[in-house]
């Protein structure tokens, strides 16, 4: 059996097919090419609202009860969400119910009805979460940080938005911006975990027969301008400091993202990584400590997060940074880079056990138009990464320049960040 097949209808419109006989569940999942990226400032954070407002009523469906109702009755496990660049939508239900959550996705993305008084009411649902995340500092210092590194253009801006824009959304601005980009050569569905492909391949047909043909409107290209440290200090009384040492990288098509994957989990990736052990253990000075990648069409950065004791702070910060340069002189030993391999694999192939992750792993490649590849393609990239191509990477993009930091805490001036700053 094939690890999925790809069907590309007449309209433009991607299907990708990820058959998994041996599961209890299938997710129905269907992207498209909206976020805000496509944005402009006078719009921002309308992907986000749009999203929100294809659950409160469609043309089949006109009460967000329905909805709700009928997904509920599913036993279904069902949401949507919005990045940067793409848009999604799914459910995911037990096996027999595949048909039926299709039909329902389906009419979520096709048929939005964009009723006028609960777009009014939904405004309030979707500045009440700006707001649940400004108390959430963890979550709200990566939005600052991406501000830091990418300023007032797309790639910059909070994927939610700002409140007073949601304020003067109307309808006609939802209908504009689904018009332009919600076509079907922008558009792909996956449908993963145990179904019969042929049911489910003419049901597709079926729904998606009178998608919206048409050329789809682009985004701005992003661009990139450092030429020394920056810090973004953002005041809040708190009881631990927030913060983010990250670099500049690369995009996802970039051939050296295996190698900055390794030297990511190496170092923040578990509870054996370099930092938990130096940061936690041997400083107690954080609870949660990690490093990550995001890796986007245009751009990229390496992050490392952590909330740290306001005390320790300094101390906290220099050791990420001696951490971060010992990559860039130093090979990765073996047993260390193996245990990273190790760890990166499983926890790829645990999680692709669930069918809405399996969704997500194909449906997230096919959408930024890169080829395909299996978790055994990608599996075998990572286990290749020798000890010098990670030197290699870190001496790409760990540099003075383009280190970049960003905290929410008790804290008013960047200036004594920006001493520290370097390596």
């Amino acid at each position: 059996m094939k690890p999925f097949q790809k069907i590309v209808l007449k309209n433009g419109m991607r299907v990708i097919l990820v058959p998994r006989p041996e599961s209890v569940a299938t997710t129905v999942l269907v992207m498209v090419e909206a976020g805000s990226m496509y944005e402009t400032k006078d719009i921002n954070g309308l992907s986000h609202f749009l999203e929100h407002m294809c659950f409160k009523g469609t043309t089949r469906r006109p009460r967000a009860i329905d909805i709700s109702g009928e997904l509920d009755g599913m036993g279904a496990e069902y949401n949507a969400f919005t990045s940067q660049e793409w848009t999604g939508y799914f459910a995911k239900v037990e096996a027999s119910k595949t048909l039926k959550a299709l039909d329902l996705i389906s009419d979520l993305y096709l048929n939005p009805v964009f009723d006028e008084k609960e777009l009014e009411k939904e405004k309030g649902v979707v500045i009440e979460e700006i707001n649940m995340y400004e108390d959430l500092p963890p979550r709200r210092v990566q939005e600052l940080f991406t501000q830091l590194l990418y300023g007032d253009q797309p790639a910059g801006w909070d994927i939610g938005g700002r409140k007073e824009v949601i304020q003067k959304l109307t309808r006609a601005d939802l209908v504009k911006y689904r018009t332009h980009h919600y076509v079907a050569k922008a558009t792909a569905i996956v449908v993963a975990g145990a179904f019969k492909a042929e049911e489910v391949s003419r049901d597709i047909d079926k729904h998606f027969l009178h998608v919206t043909v048409g050329d789809k409107t682009g985004k701005v290209a992003t661009k990139e301008s450092q030429k020394k440290p920056a810090v973004f200090v953002k005041y809040k009384e708190s009881d631990q400091t927030h913060v983010i040492v990250g670099c500049r990288a690369f995009d996802a098509f970039d051939q050296r993202r295996y190698a900055l994957d390794v030297l990511s989990d190496v170092l923040g990736g578990g509870m054996s990584s370099r930092l938990f052990e130096r940061i936690r253990n041997e400083l107690g000075a954080a609870y949660y400590v990690r490093s990550g990648t995001e890796l986007l069409s245009d751009h990229g950065y390496l992050a490392v997060s952590a909330g740290v004791d306001h005390k320790k702070l300094m101390i906290v910060i220099e050791a990420i940074l001696q951490e971060l340069k010992k990559f860039t002189e130093v090979l990765v030993p073996e047993h260390e880079l193996q245990r990273a391999k190790d760890h990166l694999s499983g926890r790829m192939l645990l999680g692709l056990e669930t069918s809405d992750d399996l969704a997500s792993f194909y449906g997230g490649q096919e959408i930024l138009r890169e080829p395909i590849e299996t978790p055994e393609i990608v599996l075998k990239k990572v286990k290749a990464i020798t000890a010098e191509e990670i030197r290699r990477v870190a001496g790409d993009i760990i540099k003075d320049a383009g280190l970049n930091l960003a905290l929410i805490g008790p804290y008013k001036k960047a200036a004594e960040f920006e001493k520290v700053l370097h390596f």
